[in-house]
């Protein structure tokens, strides 16, 4: 038994199985990347030619107590930050043995509780990252050296 497709695909080519227009389809490619809707446009250009009205509204209501209001000026006086400094003592990472002692480090600051779990993965991360950099540099280091060793032999 043949498996008839979902829709009409055989009378508009350029579809997928499921029905929906395939990568590449130049008969419908869609909205492009980025584009808007065109309800979206014209609620931000009504916005826009009202915005320091708004803002004044908001203002006064905040002023006047309502908390809801207070909140939206107060995020955008000061909106909460998404990180915040790590103060930690860390061995300089210069080397590879450097990494290791700063990881060990870390994982102690977060036994001991001195930072959160969090940030001593982050932290753990930005090593780790320091570490694949300067492995890939004693790469290259020897690397050159191997090249180097096999170009004298093969002139000698």
């Amino acid at each position: 038994m043949s498996r008839e497709p979902l829709n009409n695909r055989s009378k508009t080519g350029g579809r997928t199985e499921r029905g929906t227009f395939a990568v590449g389809n130049k008969l419908s490619p869609g909205r492009p990347p980025g584009a808007r809707k065109r309800a979206s446009l014209v609620v931000d250009g009504l916005l826009e030619s009202q915005a320091e009205a708004l803002a004044q509204k908001a203002i006064n209501a905040a002023l006047d107590g309502d908390v809801a209001a207070l909140r939206i000026c107060l995020d955008r006086l000061s909106p909460p930050q998404k990180s915040k400094p790590i103060h930690i003592k860390l061995p300089p990472a210069s080397d590879a043995h450097g990494v290791e002692q700063a990881a060990a480090a870390v994982i102690e600051a977060v036994a001991d509780g001195d930072i959160s779990p969090d940030e001593g993965t982050a932290l753990t991360s930005m090593l780790e990252a320091r570490r694949k950099a300067i492995e890939t540099h004693d790469n290259a280091k020897r690397l050159d050296l191997i090249e180097a060793a096999m170009n004298g032999k093969d002139s000698a």
